[in-house]
């Protein structure tokens, strides 16, 4: 290269050094696209953002090929610059290997200055400004250097198996975790309602039916076999649009009835229990332990929207309705876009809470912001008893998960209302 002047050299040089930045800029832009920003831009047509998606579907090729050609320029410009370094320092009577020393750094600096840091940060900050374009050239320069790219990723490939790594593809599956993360971080992207209603779907699977049921105790039902006219007020009466109708025991259920259907029938002349029992729609069963994503799901493939909850010996625990985990995600049906207060919870003058102790501890947590224990009983009365190995008697004073609890009334071998304390700090 004697007969190529300096001032050629330096341009030629600089123009590496260009390209290398280039390279650099566009690894990290590639890498740094949100790929479902990417997918959603290819969908609607984009052809820079097809191109990007297509690329990063292998980004093993992708990144073989923006090496292939960085280390090029990088190699090439450390030789261009050794050869002009050497000119211009031959003129200072400094010994070869100085001179090899000083270039190597002035160089080292330049090209992490303005071929690295600086563009793989403005690639980062800004990746669509920079992958979009570079998308087209890098299609053009895979084809153009394809048989050196695909070596490489064979010999790369061989090594990365023997380390116990077969697929190279790029999988962009969130877990759900990663998943909830994303719906924390939307901020003002998405409604905080919309981010409840997203967060309780996923949370689905997290709770079973006995989380969200209407205890044994608790469900409204009809006994076939009482007197006909305390039937029919109960009918009238029913606070629900399906009840329960059970033979002596809630055990020997014999099925729903629909409101709708039992007052269509007492308008008739021919009503009776007969005509009640064959208006009676078919009974459905739910495990114990049953997810409620998987339950949402059965009660659609069943195309039914009340169950009752049974243990391991067929005993009935209790009833759930598609409402009840309708309400998991959305909140509670209410006339009001607010949210109700709770009958169960009644805050006192003095900072406490008088709570009837039948209270869903899961419900009792996300309207007060505790967290009692609910991988146990699901109810406050059994967190007690379960947490004193007794049913207690008045006035009995506990302390559970931090919070100073009291005991106020006990009837019927249960625990009926607590007096409860926000959790000491």
């Amino acid at each position: 290269m004697d007969e190529i002047s300096t001032s050629a050299l330096l341009i030629f040089l600089f123009i590496l050094i260009v390209i290398s930045a280039y390279f650099s800029g566009s690894e990290t832009a590639m890498m740094s696209l949100n790929r479902y920003r990417l997918r959603h831009l290819a969908s609607a047509g984009n052809k820079a953002a097809k191109r990007s998606a297509k690329m990063l579907e292998r980004p093993d090729r992708l990144i073989g090929l923006i090496l292939i050609g960085n280390n090029l320029v990088n190699i090439l410009a450390s030789a261009i610059a050794t050869i002009v370094g050497m000119r211009i320092l031959s003129g200072f009577n400094i010994d070869e290997a100085a001179s090899v020393a000083i270039i190597t750094a002035v160089l080292t600096v330049v090209i992490l200055i303005f071929a690295e840091v600086t563009p793989k940060t403005y690639a980062a900050v800004h990746p669509e400004r920079i992958a979009f374009p570079s998308s087209f050239v890098l299609k053009w320069l895979s084809l153009l250097l394809a048989p050196l790219v695909k070596l490489l990723n064979h010999i790369t490939g061989v090594l990365l198996k023997l380390l116990g790594i077969h697929n190279v593809k790029s999988d962009d599956a969130l877990s759900q975790e990663e998943l909830r993360t994303v719906v924390h971080e939307a901020g003002a992207l998405i409604p905080q309602r919309h981010q409840d209603m997203l967060l309780s779907i996923l949370d689905l699977e997290k709770v079973t039916v006995e989380d969200v049921m209407i205890a044994r105790s608790d469900i409204y039902a009809i006994n076939i076999n009482d007197d006909f006219k305390q039937i029919n007020k109960q009918v009238i009466q029913s606070p629900h649009t399906r009840v329960l109708v059970y033979r002596d025991n809630i055990d020997d259920a014999v099925g729903f009835i629909h409101l709708r259907d039992a007052l269509r029938l007492q308008s008739k002349e021919d009503f009776s229990k007969a005509t009640l029992v064959r208006a009676l729609k078919e009974l459905y069963f739910i495990p114990e332990g049953t997810p409620l994503n998987t339950q949402l799901a059965n009660f659609q493939l069943n195309k039914t929207r009340i169950g009752l909850v049974v243990d391991e010996y067929g005993d009935i625990q209790g009833l759930v309705t598609l409402e009840d985990i309708l309400e998991e995600i959305v909140g509670d049906f209410t006339t009001s876009m607010l949210p109700a207060p709770s009958d169960e919870i009644n805050a006192q003058k003095d900072g406490s809470y008088l709570i009837d102790a039948t209270i869903n501890i899961r419900e009792l947590n996300k309207e007060m912001d505790w967290d009692f224990p609910t991988d146990g009983p699901k109810t406050l009365n059994g967190l007690i008893i379960e947490h004193l190995e007794d049913i207690p008697s008045a006035h009995t004073s506990l302390m559970i998960a931090g919070y100073p609890l009291e005991v106020v009334d006990v009837a019927d071998n249960m625990v009926k209302t607590v007096k409860v304390v926000n959790k000491l700090t």
